[in-house]
């Protein structure tokens, strides 16, 4: 192993097919996007370059305002709301050991399943005419919230729903993360602590949660970059960011401009600007959580 480690010969051979792939799947597509974003391109045309023109454009596009808006609102509700009950479900499965596995498996069955089909069945849910709705009418609510389409406040209805649903389908990601920095603690950790006269509470504050920073960075990060790029849900629950673009994201205006009026050049504007995001919160994140490495 260590005479292949040596030869470099080896290492560019084993390095090549994971290069290429990035390069052909990832890097040449954002510096077309970075380049059509300067261009006036209908996808059936040669692209024309017009220089910051799109980005100008942004800047007086209102319903681009609310997309910034309802992602910034997306990013911090996720990356908290995850942080928070992911840590409690982790928390409270490695400390039970009955039922452990039944319990982890229901939280993280809705990652596994199709977004879209999860994003129908809530959609269904919340129509004003049936699911919680008929419900509440039984039990002598007379007007039930209009959960997908009531557009009074700053944020709406609709985007507390969606967040609400995209926490359930998501948390479970975050939950197996921590859970799996929190197996790798020594034991012996806990115990000398719980000897010295430690409660749970007080073992998990100041031992646990130190030693399981980095996978709070990392998972933040995770949910961070999710939320920015976040599409599927609103696609199906909202028709794609109703009602009358109230719950436009990035994405779904992206896909809106892009694919639906042909202004290539003008999504991919919208694509560098989410790109940007998503490397600035990461930064911003890596920043902020400050990780030391602790031998456990």
């Amino acid at each position: 192993m260590d005479k292949m480690l040596r030869n470099k010969k080896a290492i560019l051979v084993f390095m090549l097919p994971a290069f290429l792939l990035f390069t052909l799947v990832l890097f040449i597509p954002i510096v077309q996007s970075v380049y059509y974003s300067f261009c006036d391109y209908k996808g059936y045309t040669a692209p024309v370059y017009i220089g910051l023109d799109n980005y100008k454009a942004l800047l007086s596009d209102k319903t681009f305002g609310i997309a910034i808006k309802n992602s910034m609102f997306f990013l911090v509700f996720s990356c908290v709301s995850q942080l928070i009950v992911g840590l409690l479900y982790a928390a409270l499965l490695t400390n039970i050991k009955a039922g452990r596995n039944t319990f982890k498996n229901i939280i993280y069955l809705p990652c596994v399943l199709s977004s879209a089909a999860l994003g129908l069945m809530w959609m269904f849910i919340f129509n004003p005419k049936l699911g919680i709705n008929q419900l509440l009418e039984k039990m002598g609510v007379k007007e039930p919230p209009l959960w997908l389409m009531d557009t009074r406040g700053t944020i709406i209805l609709p985007m507390w729903v969606i967040a609400f649903v995209a926490l359930w389908q998501y948390v479970g990601q975050s939950m197996m993360l921590y859970m799996a920095q929190i197996s790798g603690i020594n034991k012996s950790l806990m115990e000398a602590s719980y000897i010295d006269g430690c409660t749970k509470a007080k073992t998990f504050r100041y031992i646990t949660l130190p030693l399981i920073k980095p996978m709070v960075a990392t998972a933040m990060s995770l949910n961070a970059i999710g939320s920015l790029k976040f599409f599927d849900l609103i696609f199906n629950m909202t028709d794609c960011g109703g009602p009358n673009h109230r719950t436009e994201v990035l994405a779904t205006h992206l896909y809106q401009q892009g694919f639906k009026f042909s202004k290539y050049g003008y999504a991919s504007a919208i694509g560098v600007v989410l790109l940007v995001l998503c490397l600035l919160v990461t930064l911003f994140i890596n920043k902020v959580v400050k990780t030391e490495q602790y031998e456990m």
